[in-house]
C-alpha cells in the first residue's frame, strides 16, 4: 500500500483496521457548531479610536475565552487564497508515483510530506489518523525557497507570496493583542514561520477515524485557511464545530501565548474530524520565536505583584519537549513550565 493516504483511498469502501480509533478516541457523535464563537472584523483595525479600542477588546476576549476566533476583512486577497488552495489541492491529487517521489519522514529534510505514520499521525504508533501533511519553513524566505517543491507549476511563487501576506496579517494580530495585554511582542517572538497543509481525503466511516490529535499547537500562533468544515475546538468539556466562512482565517491560540500572557489567555484544544463526502484541504501558518529566544511570562504581567506561573525557557527546549512525547501526552507539556505556586 502506497505511503500517502490520498494515494488509495479512494479505492477502499471499509476503514482499514489501522484507522479504527479506539472507542474512546473516536469522534463524538453530537458536536453543535458554535455560533458563538467569535468573528473578528479587521476593517475596525483604524485610526477612529473608539472602534480600535473596541476591536482590542474583541480580540482580548476571544483569546482568554476560546483560544480561537475567525478574522474577516484581513486584506489578504481572495484571490491569492484560492490559487494557494487549489495548489495544494493539486498537489495531493497528483498520481502515485509522483507524490512518492515526494513522502519523506526523514527528520533533516526542511521540506517534508508525511503519511499517516508522520508527525503527529498516529496513536502509539500503531492505529493511524486520515490525513496526508506537508510542512515545510517558509521564513526567514531567503533561507528557506531553495528547499521548497518545485511542482505544482508556481508553488514557489505562490507559497511565497502567500507566506508574505499571512506574516503582514500575523504582525497585524499580535501588535493588537500585545496592545490588550501591555505588552510588545519584539521581533524574535515571530522569527520563525512554517506553513503546513492537511488533506483529509473522503473517509468511508468517519465515526470510527479521525483527521487529526486533539491538541494545542506548542508555537506563538496560528493561522488556518478552511473551506470544508472539520475543525472542532474543545470548550467547557466539549467539543464544538468551527463554521467555515468564506475567506476567513482561524486564529489560534498557542502554548507560547498562553505562557507569555501568564495564563491570561488560553491556548485552544482543537481536532479535526472526517466526512465521507468530500476530501478536506486546509492550509495552516504557524507563527513561532527563534530557537534561542527566551521564553517566560511577560515582565508588565508580573511586576505588579502578580505571581509567575511559568518558568523561563528556550523555545527551542519546549519544541523539542513537545515533539518527542507521543500523542496523548503532548498536553502534558505545558505542565513541565508551571512553577510551584
Amino acid at each position: 500500500m502506497a505511503n500517502l493516504v490520498s494515494s488509495w483511498a479512494k479505492n477502499v469502501d471499509t476503514l482499514p483496521e489501522n484507522y479504527v480509533m479506539p472507542p474512546d478516541k473516536r469522534p463524538s457523535e453530537h458536536v453543535s457548531i458554535g455560533n458563538n464563537i467569535p468573528v473578528i472584523d479587521l476593517a475596525k483595525a483604524s485610526s477612529n479610536t473608539i472602534n480600535h479600542s473596541g476591536l482590542v477588546q474583541e480580540i482580548l476576549k476571544a483569546s482568554q475565552e476560546f483560544g480561537l476566533f475567525q478574522i474577516i476583512n484581513h486584506g489578504v486577497s481572495e484571490k491569492l487564497m484560492d490559487d494557494v488552495m487549489d495548489l495544494f489541492k493539486e498537489l495531493f491529487d497528483m498520481s502515485v508515483e509522483e507524490k512518492e517521489k515526494l513522502f519523506s519522514e526523514d527528520s533533516n529534510k526542511s521540506c517534508k510530506v508525511y503519511g499517516s505514520g508522520g508527525y503527529m499521525n498516529h496513536v502509539n504508533g500503531e492505529v493511524r489518523y486520515w490525513r496526508d501533511l506537508i510542512i515545510q519553513p517558509v521564513f526567514p524566505i531567503q533561507e528557506e525557497t531553495q528547499h521548497w517543491l518545485e511542482n505544482p507549476a508556481r508553488y514557489r511563487e505562490l507559497v511565497e507570496t502567500y507566506s508574505t501576506e499571512v506574516r503582514k496579517l500575523s504582525t497585524t494580530i499580535l501588535k493588537l493583542i500585545g496592545e490588550g495585554l501591555g505588552v510588545e511582542f519584539g521581533k524574535e517572538f515571530s522569527k520563525r514561520q512554517a506553513l503546513g497543509a492537511n488533506h483529509y481525503p473522503p473517509c468511508p466511516d468517519p465515526s470510527s477515524a479521525m483527521g487529526s490529535p486533539p491538541h494545542c499547537d506548542p508555537n506563538i500562533i496560528t493561522f488556518l485557511q478552511q473551506q470544508v468544515y472539520g475543525l472542532q475546538t474543545f470548550k467547557d468539556g466539549h467539543w464544538v464545530g468551527v463554521h467555515p466562512l468564506p475567506y476567513a482565517f482561524v486564529v489560534i491560540i498557542g502554548y507560547q501565548m498562553q505562557i507569555i500572557s501568564n495564563n491570561k489567555l488560553v491556548a485552544s484544544e482543537h481536532r479535526a474530524v472526517t466526512n465521507s463526502e468530500t476530501g478536506r484541504t486546509t492550509i495552516g501558518t504557524f507563527v513561532s520565536p527563534a530557537e534561542d529566544c527566551i521564553v517566560e511570562p511577560a515582565k508588565a504581567l508580573v511586576n505588579g505583584g502578580s505571581t509567575a506561573l511559568f518558568r523561563a525557557f528556550k523555545y527551542q527546549e519546549f519544541l523539542d519537549d513537545f515533539v518527542t512525547r507521543k500523542d496523548s501526552q503532548k498536553a502534558m507539556t505545558l505542565d513541565a513550565y508551571k512553577l510551584q505556586t
